[in-house]
């Protein structure tokens, strides 16, 4: 099978690794300039992987796009609108497409299936692939369970079958709204648990899954999703890796946020802290640890007065 990858950095570049590694013929795409893809083409290699040689690397996107029977699209939420715009524009969207990233829009707070649909049309074929596990584990040969999920029963079935492997165990989600929230807001609770972290208050980290995912499972139920969902693969099972895993650029960026010291790596759950405010005021759902975050990030608030306030200072029936 014909699998295009779109998107070249850490997570892309192994999801081009992983499905050449069971048996796929597999193209991966950059953007043009982008020092990630020429660093490929010159050396074959990043910080975290050797790229086979019979792995085609491109910046034309038509050319990535055209005989593919499936495309992962693996890059920063953020920039998924004006990548569905180009697209669109070439007119190749008929095939499935693998969102391979957690977040929401900044601005509207709309999940990236929507983003979708809004961009390539009513009948895009989205899926979407989440859960636990980090690159450098899976390189290791460290076996992990994810989730597909999409609002097509089939063709969920279809494309984790088609991505399965003893490396990879994937689950059948059947709450597209839910899947996509859970696996976009534990980046906030990876932030949140940093920043313990960074303070020394780690032993807190058990109150922050907790709490974190009772005010997240109320904002999901509110939206129409299962509240259930919150507490499967995409969210509760993706905490060991987000909250804990030294290999968590949300979890470092922030220990890092209190430590006072430089960040240069992508970390989602800002972007997506932003978006969840967003949902809260929309859907009138109070999500007391996401507006702390957002609080210290966006309103320049004393992280250590605002944690505190938050864990150790309430008083309430659990």
């Amino acid at each position: 099978m014909n699998i295009t990858v779109l998107g070249c950095g850490r997570w892309g570049t192994f999801h081009a690794w992983y499905a050449h590694r069971i048996g796929h013929n597999v193209t991966l795409w950059g953007r043009p300039g982008s020092p990630h893809l020429a660093e490929l083409i010159s050396q074959r290699q990043n910080e975290y992987l050797h790229m086979p040689l019979d792995i085609a690397l491109t910046a034309d996107l038509t050319a990535a796009l055209a005989g593919a029977d499936i495309v992962i699209i693996s890059i920063s939420a953020q920039q998924l609108r004006s990548l569905a715009k180009q697209i669109r524009a070439t007119r190749l969207t008929h095939m499935p497409f693998v969102l391979c990233m957690k977040g929401l829009e900044t601005g509207s707070g709309k999940r990236l299936s929507t983003i979708m649909k809004e961009e390539l049309g009513e009948d895009a074929r989205t899926v979407v692939w989440v859960g636990p596990g980090h690159v450098q584990d899976f390189l290791s040969g460290m076996p992990n369970c994810m989730v597909m999920a999409s609002d097509n029963k089939e063709r969920t079935r279809r494309i984790a079958d088609i991505f399965s492997s003893p490396l990879i165990r994937f689950y059948y989600g059947t709450d597209l709204l839910g899947t996509e929230i859970g696996a976009a807001a534990k980046n906030v609770y990876g932030i949140a648990a940093g920043m313990l972290d960074g303070f020394h208050y780690s032993s807190l980290k058990g109150a922050l899954m907790a709490r974190g995912t009772h005010e997240l499972s109320r904002l999901v139920a509110a939206m129409g999703g299962s509240a259930m969902t919150v507490y499967g693969l995409s969210h509760l099972g993706d905490y060991e890796a987000t909250l804990f895993s030294q290999h968590s650029n949300n979890r470092r960026f922030g220990e890092d946020f209190i430590l006072q010291k430089p960040f240069n790596k992508l970390a989602e759950g800002v972007y997506t802290c932003e978006a969840l405010m967003d949902l809260s005021a929309q859907w009138q759902v109070e999500l007391p640890i996401t507006q702390a975050i957002y609080d210290i990030l966006f309103q320049h608030k004393d992280p250590a007065e605002e944690l505190r306030t938050l864990f150790l200072r309430s008083q309430k029936e659990e």
